[in-house]
């Protein structure tokens, strides 16, 4: 027979009785050698095993009716099974001793399928073949043959490789230390290098291997052999990554094993099996299958849950639970919660894991009915509601992914007061728009991020659902009076310990809001636009941009209006102070524009937000800015015959262009900016400037035009004629565009180098009798002047000046003469032409710039007379000096309007630019108009003038910045303004030094009454000027205190010259100025580093403390006020300095390695900043202190309980060293000791007090109360069964006798912080645990064996059914050994026979 012959190979006649005896008795957990002439023998032919293997095989077919037993086989042939077993044995344990070569691999392989195999024939059992132990051990076979990755080894080598070198005599560092499993790991691969023929030699093995107990599960029962079924699970398990599948795995139709080619597919075909109820009862078994799978979903290892290794998501493991769920429904649906539940428990903190678990999340959902649906959700809710970032953020990304399936339909057998959890509604306003105001950052942008997404939804519903939450009308999201009264109720998530101690934690503060009305989540539009206005305001740059998203969705599907307040919150933040937000601003608008090309209001938009970033300090801004420009405008720009109104990209861009020429020509200069930096490329070919040139005339001539200012001083030859043609047009046409006027003068004075001088003398020709008309608008007369200036330039500057002098020095000739006439004539003023005179003083002013020495001293007296009474100074005739001295007096009223002697002050000041004489004249009446005068636009102007004059005149302007900068208090907050930016501008060009009183009043403007102004000035201090003086906001604090207090008695501090009204003017003294005065003593704060602060701190002390002890300075009324400031600002939280500080609240702690080592740096800084704060607030602070403190006692004084709130800060970080800091005053320590007390009690009764009130619309947890709460998911459990629970009908309360409906009693699952679960033995089941009250409470099964739920009986509470839904977790008290490890539950026929023996 060829069975007996393949099975002589192995030699088992010659094999000792006392060996085989052995390796029983040892339970095959242990073995001695074989002799090893037969283990020669036997490995002489190395596929001994395969061939033994192929001969049993037919042996296993039980639907061959003609197959002889084996078992008779062995019998007729004297072949011992127990010999077999024993042989088999040994080659397996071979294959797991230390670094076991390639053919104990392959032959421990081989024997462990033969033992396998053998199972698998009927009577294996009988015949004592199968032993658990060396199953589980076939079992661990292919993971332990299979070579481990080299990852370990590399690295432990690498450890090595780092050592110090002997020859070079360095030190090295001292190595990590490896852990126990690593270096185990490395020894066992230590030296053993396997080629791909031996890869592949072994994947045959392991592959023969599954076969096999895939042959045998489907036969076998593991019913009460629940060790190998956890052994079966863990190996298929590992085995579902251990090769990639090509193409997807399906599981609708049945495969035999043969049909199976990969490990992949074997495994979850045995995963399968071992679902099949030949292997378990009730749910027995899928349990088993779920927990492990739980950690392939996770895409972690089990065993490195604190580390987790990113595996390759698998789809097909999510298919194989559905697919196990459609084959036993009942049984599973439950589990399938618990899953969902763990999923979420469990979830990884990082991105890519959220995203791949909740698709699957989403997945296993989709299969639940809507009973168990809604369920989930209103579990779903309570989970988002954790403390834990981590939850929430999942939370949100679960809702995401149901909100891209259909709604479902409120049924029959939904509880009515779980149908409200069923639309999508639910979701969008509970879930993801309640965490808009999360306390943490993340979760904020986060939810932000999900608003916004919802509108790019293919759901209808979801959208529909976002438009309700910005609608007009308040809605009410629950109808039903009963499901919002069970919402309100208490939802507090609890933790079991195994002291039976219920602990309490309630949810996160940023959610804890007193639910007034829980579902009345609609808000008014322009509340919503406050709030995302904050929001895009966010201290969090994440968050910030979410912010933005979402506004931009919002206005993109029309939720909101596109209106330009709307739309200015994105135009805004493309000036944003980071670059990551400016870009996400200038993204947000382009996808607008994209979406609503048509509407003007958007259109403005992208200008106003793009255009200004080309100017951006950040250089990467600018590059994106201009990439938009292009894009958006330059690239559609085609000629007339290539225009089509149905081609929009072309249509957007003559718009844009349109309004740039328009309502947007404040941003020219903006756009001149970006050409400046195209004209270099050669961007702009002769094609497209002809291409422009077809749209000079037109409705797009305007734009045209406006292009071909920007581009005529770089482009190639452009086609003068068609220019020239315009030209000619221009000057007969009776009406005057002004913005097109101005580009084509810009042209002409582009091109005016390459005319003729004939063509040349028509135009200036043109250009004097145009201005001689002094019909044009002010900016046409500017354009106009500036072009006669570049027709006058030449390589001869002679030329250039006897051309000024000519046609410049005739306008000015003509204005002299019209203003002569006017005020020199009797009733001129009283005939006067407002409109004409203006434009007369305007050319004059801008021709006097270029032909100043054709501007006589009579011309300097007209100007003045305008602003002037006629009859104060008689004006010379011609030719005559002027009066030695001017009357210093301001500009008194007269007859003119106010227009035209704000017109009069700029021209004026023209003047003065070219005169110095006149300059020194005027410039005290400039500075006596500026503190005297009343006209607004006067005032404006005269600011303009005088601090363009001090670029010109710099050291003589200097001496009245004092009176310019007192306009920062002018009652008009156009003059405010205008003087905060003219001021701001001499300081960042130096033309100003930070010098006197300038940098106060300067910050007064923090506190202005405008909020505009206020922040403007905030810009201008920290983004423009600090940055070029980073000392500024230090140097000055001190003498800040000093000057807003008006305290005027230090030998050093507050002594610049100063006008009484100037003094009246910007002093902050007084307690009801106190909080504008902190304002800006924050402000500064909050920009100085640590550095300064201590240097701040210590100064303060020294200079101001200091000099009230040594009575340098009186403690009087105003000394008082300034030194109870002075505490204040130390007990500032802006004052303490940042390393001192803990993680700013709503900060979620990182976990990579990067921030662990900045914490592990922060906590050493801390310590030695720290010691150092200490050492100075010992040696200088605390002796000042104690003697202050004395003087104020003596006095009675109020500032002594500044003094006291300041210790009492202050000592919050010394809490246990006040005795040792204040020996040399005990009773001030005692004082200090006494104070914190009381503070630390107040601030537990605020809290408690706080919590009471977050908790006063809940009710009590049935764990302490013990009565029954109802629920939205309400589930009573019946006593005294086993399994899972059945939920009872919610209307069943009253009598248990009624039929039980299909409910789900929700538990919350909490991550746990005590250790593992603590299993108690209670029988012979694994999976039991113990937990509750002993004498009335026990669960009859857990879900998935450590850090799980329960789905549980509580009995013992009379006839009263609980309804609350509880959050059960079974912890291990901290005070707990750890957990010995599981003992095997099997007893060997050694010690049965001991024992039958003692029995007997």
């Amino acid at each position: 027979m060829e069975f007996i012959s393949a099975l002589q190979l192995l030699k088992l006649n010659s094999v000792s009785t006392a060996w085989v005896d052995a390796v029983w008795d040892f339970e095959f957990t242990h073995t001695e050698p074989l002799d090893p002439v037969i283990e020669e023998e036997i490995k002489e032919d190395p596929d001994v095993f395969k061939s033994v293997y192929m001969q049993l095989l037919p042996f296993s077919n039980e639907d061959d009716d003609n197959t002889q037993s084996i078992w008779v086989v062995f019998g007729e042939n004297g072949v011992s099974a127990k010999t077999l077993v024993a042989v088999l044995s040994y080659f397996i344990l071979s294959a797991k001793t230390k670094s076991p070569s390639l053919e104990q691999r392959l032959c421990g392989l081989q024997a462990a399928s033969l033992y396998l195999l053998l199972l698998k024939i009927p009577g294996s059992v009988a015949n004592k073949v199968y032993h658990q132990i060396l199953f589980d051990t076939c079992l661990n076979m292919p993971l332990k043959c299979w070579p481990q990755d080299s990852s370990k080894k590399r690295k432990k080598d690498s450890l090595k490789s780092s050592q110090g070198d002997t020859k070079t005599g360095k030190r090295s560092k001292p190595p990590k230390k490896v852990s126990e499993e690593m270096e185990i790991d490395d020894d066992e691969e230590e030296g053993v290098y396997f080629s791909a023929q031996d890869l592949l030699k072994l994947r045959e093995g392991i592959v023969l291997l599954v076969r096999t107990l895939l042959r045998l599960l489907e036969r076998f029962s593991l019913r009460d052999k629940p060790q190998s079924a956890d052994s079966c699970v863990q190996l298929f398990t590992e085995l579902t990554n251990f090769e990639p599948v090509i193409g997807d795995m399906s599981f609708s139709q049945e495969r035999s094993v043969n049909q199976l080619k990969s490990l992949p597919e074997l495994s979850y075909h045995g995963l399968g099996l071992l679902c099949s109820t030949i292997h378990g009862e009730g749910d027995e078994c899928c349990r088993r299958v779920f927990r492990k799978l739980l950690y392939v979903i996770l895409m972690m290892k089990t065993q490195e849950r604190s580390k987790p290794c990113l595996l390759a998501p698998s789809q097909t493991v999510c298919a194989l639970i559905l697919h196990i769920v459609d084959k036993q429904r009942e049984a599973t649906l439950p589990l399938l919660r618990i899953l969902v539940q763990h999923i979420c428990h469990q979830m990884v903190e990082k991105s890519e894991y959220r995203a791949s678990g909740a698709q699957t999340v989403g997945k296993l959902m989709a299969k639940m009915p809507c009973q168990d649906y809604a369920a989930i959700i209103k579990w779903l809710y309570s989970y988002s509601r954790n403390n834990k970032v981590a939850f929430r953020m999942f939370a949100l990304d679960v809702a995401m992914v149901l909100l891209e399936q259909s709604e479902r339909d409120v049924d029959d057998t939904v509880d009515p007061e779980l149908a409200v959890f069923l639309p999508h509604r639910f979701l969008v306003h509970n879930i993801v728009y309640n965490h808009r105001n999360d306390v943490s950052p993340t979760v904020r942008g986060h939810a932000l991020h999900c608003l916004a997404q919802c509108l790019e939804l293919d759901s209808q519903n979801a959208t529909k659902c976002v438009h309700e939450l910005f609608s007009n009308s308040a809605q009410t999201m629950l109808e039903s009076g009963r499901s919002e009264q069970t919402l309100k109720r208490r939802e507090t998530v609890q933790k079991t310990a195994l002291t039976f101690r219920t602990i309490e934690l309630t949810k996160h503060k940023s959610i804890t809001t007193t639910h007034r009305s829980v579902m009345n989540t609609s808000l008014q539009n322009e509340e919503a636009m406050t709030l995302f206005k904050k929001h895009v305001s966010d201290p969090k740059t994440n968050a910030r941009k979410s912010a933005l998203e979402t506004v931009m969705s919002l206005l993109k599907h029309g939720v909101i209006s596109c209106s330009a307040e709307n739309l200015s919150i994105l135009s805004d933040r493309c000036r944003d102070p980071a670059v990551s937000v400016k870009k996400k601003a200038m993204q947000c608008l382009i996808d607008l524009l994209a979406a609503l090309p048509e509407n003007r209001e958007v259109q403005e938009a992208w200008l106003r937000g793009v255009l200004p970033a080309v100017m951006d300090s950040e250089s990467s801004v600018q590059e994106k800015a201009l990439e938009c420009l292009d894009h958006v405008v330059i690239a559609h720009i085609k000629s007339q015959g290539k225009y089509q109104d149905s081609d929009a990209s072309q249509k957007l861009a003559w718009e844009l262009l349109g309004l740039l020429c328009e309502k947007c020509q404040d941003l020219n200069r903006y756009f001149s900016k970006a050409f400046s930096v195209w004209a270099p490329q050669q961007k702009f070919t002769p094609a497209f400037v002809n291409g422009l040139l077809s749209h000079t005339e037109g409705e797009r001539a305007a734009a045209a035009w406006l292009l071909l200012a920007k581009i005529a001083s770089c482009s190639p030859k452009l086609n003068y004629g068609t220019i020239l043609d315009t030209w000619e047009n221009i000057i007969r046409s009776p009406v005057v565009s002004v913005t097109m006027t101005g580009h084509i003068l810009s042209v002409l004075g582009d091109i005016a180098s390459n005319l003729n001088d004939d063509t040349n003398t028509r135009i200036v020709d043109d250009l004097m009798s145009w201005l001689k008309t002094f019909s044009l608008p002010l900016e046409v007369i500017s354009s106009c002047v500036d072009t006669l200036v570049r027709f006058a330039r030449s390589d001869n500057t002679q030329d250039t000046l006897k051309f000024l002098n000519r046609f410049c020095g005739e306008l000015v000739s003509v204005c002299e003469s019209y203003l002569s006439g006017v005020i020199l004539q009797e009733k001129g003023a009283e005939n006067i032409n407002e409109d004409l005179l203006v434009k007369h003083l305007y050319t004059l002013g801008a021709a006097s710039l270029h032909c100043p020495s054709k501007v006589e001293k009579r011309i300097f007296l007209l100007v003045q007379s305008v602003l002037t009474p006629s009859e104060q100074q008689p004006v010379p005739a011609e030719g005559e000096d002027l009066p030695a001295s001017q009357p210093l007096s301001q500009f008194k009223p007269n007859s003119m309007p106010t227009v035209v002697r704000a017109h009069a002050v700029i021209t004026l000041g023209k003047l003065c630019l070219q005169h110095e004489e006149l300059m020194l004249k005027y410039l005290p009446v400039f500075a006596r108009e500026l503190e005297v005068g009343t006209e607004l636009a006067v005032r404006s102007n005269v600011v303009v003038v005088m601090c363009d004059l001090c670029v010109r005149y710099t050291n003589t302007v200097t001496r009245y910045i004092s009176n310019i900068s007192a306009c920062l208090r002018d009652k008009d907050p156009i003059v405010r303004e205008q003087t905060l930016i003219m001021l701001t501008n001499l300081l960042q060009e130096e033309y100003v030094k930070w010098k006197g009183a300038l940098f106060f009043r300067f910050a007064i403007a923090l506190v202005d009454p405008d909020p505009t102004i206020a922040d403007l000035c905030e810009y201008c201090l920290v983004d423009l000027l600090l940055k070029k003086s980073p000392l500024m906001f230090s140097q000055h604090f001190i003498e800040c205190i000093f000057h807003f207090n008006s305290y005027e008695k230090h030998k050093k501090y507050n002594k610049f010259p100063q006008t009484e009204s100037e003094k009246s003017k910007f002093s902050l003294k007084g307690p009801q100025n106190k909080g504008k005065r902190f304002r800006i003593y924050r402000f500064l704060l909050k920009n100085f580093t640590d550095e300064k602060r201590f240097n701040i701190t210590t100064k303060i002390c020294q200079d101001i403390l200091a000099s009230f002890v040594d009575s340098e300075l009186p403690l009087d009324s105003e000394g008082s006020e300034m030194l109870a400031d002075i505490f204040d600002i130390l007990s500032l939280k802006e004052m303490k300095l940042t390393a001192m500080s803990g993680p700013a609240a709503g900060e979620e702690p990182q976990e990579d390695e990067m921030a662990m080592a900045k914490a592990v740096l922060q906590v050493a800084q801390k310590k030695l900043v720290s010691q150092v704060q200490k050492r100075n607030f010992v040696e200088n602070v605390i002796p000042i202190i104690i003697s202050l403190k004395k003087t104020l006692e003596e006095q009675h004084s109020p500032v002594l309980k500044h003094l006291m709130a300041y210790l009492q800060v202050t000592m919050q970080d010394y809490r246990s060293q006040v005795k040792e800091l204040f020996a040399a005053d005990e009773q001030l320590a005692a004082e200090v000791e006494y104070n914190l007390k009381q503070f630390e009690k107040e601030k537990q009764q605020q809290e408690q007090q706080q919590m009471e009130n977050q908790l006063a619309n809940f009710t009590l947890s049935p764990r302490r109360n013990g009565n029954a709460v109802t629920s939205p998911a309400q589930a009573a459990n019946v006593g005294g069964q086993t399994g899972f629970a059945t939920p009872l009908n919610p209307h069943a309360a009253k009598g248990p006798a009624q039929t039980p409906k299909s409910a789900l009693s929700i538990i919350s699952v909490r991550r746990t912080y005590a250790g593992l679960v603590t299993p108690v033995r209670t029988h012979s089941s694994p999976t039991v645990f113990s937990t509750g009250k002993p004498n009335n409470t026990s669960i009859n099964e857990v879900t998935f064996g450590e850090q799980v739920s329960a789905i549980c009986n509580e009995s013992g509470r009379g006839s009263k059914v609980v309804d609350e839904e509880e959050s059960v977790l079974h912890l291990k008290s901290p005070e707990q050994q750890k957990l010995v490890p599981r003992q095997w539950n099997v007893e060997s026929p050694l010690v049965q026979k001991l024992r039958t023996k003692k029995r007997f």
